[in-house]
């Protein structure tokens, strides 16, 4: 648009007689011709769609993932089909020194993120770093301490601390009752008869006397 706006002025430059009106159409003329200069020269139309398509689709959380870890590194799998087909930068990581998010760009016509808040430890974010494999991203989170991590997130520890605590009580019988609860609250049909079964069977020897009633 600027180049035709600048050719109509050329235009007008040779059929002007008046220099005022020369003057006002020069003045014109060098301002186009700066503002042409300036501008960023356009994206090839290939690379322009291919931007285009990479933020297209709709954004899916990843949920699943599995996770092992050596004294240096925590490392997470993530599997996802066909990923190591896509342009390495389509893969990106950010590090924090207690957290991470995944983003994987235009895969199958998705988006992919995962993000991890709150690590259990402190971690590198220099050493931190993504490998792509066939089917799978694994993130490498690096240790700050070569120390055993016992969960991923300060999250999963608190949960676990708390169902510890739960079933760890003064009294014995108190702690196995909670646990038989979860048991029957989580297992099948057939959990549940045998449960019952033995549940049935110990207030038959309460009564009897064969053992005694706190229990």
């Amino acid at each position: 648009q600027l180049q035709k706006d600048l050719e109509e002025v050329k235009e007008l430059l040779t059929h002007t007689t008046r220099k005022r009106v020369r003057d006002v159409l020069l003045a014109e003329k060098h301002k186009l011709e700066l503002e042409i200069k300036n501008q960023p020269p356009p994206k090839p139309k290939d690379v322009a769609e291919e931007e285009k398509s990479s933020l297209g689709g709709y954004t899916v959380k990843i949920n699943n993932y599995g996770w092992d870890q050596s004294d240096k590194f925590v490392k997470i799998y993530i599997s996802l089909n066909g990923v190591q087909k896509l342009p390495a930068e389509n893969v990106q990581v950010n590090f924090t020194e207690r957290s991470f998010d995944l983003l994987v760009k235009n895969l199958n016509g998705k988006n992919y993120t995962m993000t991890f808040n709150n690590l259990l430890k402190p971690i590198s974010v220099e050493g931190s770093s993504r490998k792509i494999k066939t089917d799978m991203v694994l993130v490498m989170c690096k240790k700050k301490r070569e120390e055993k991590w016992d969960c991923l997130t300060q999250v999963e520890k608190e949960s676990k601390e708390k169902e510890k605590a739960a079933y760890d009580t003064a009294d014995p019988s108190e702690g196995l009752m909670n646990i038989l609860k979860k048991m029957y609250a989580e297992g099948d049909d057939e959990m549940k008869r045998t449960i019952n079964k033995a549940w049935v069977e110990s207030r038959e020897k309460q009564y009897k006397g064969d053992i005694p009633m706190d229990i």
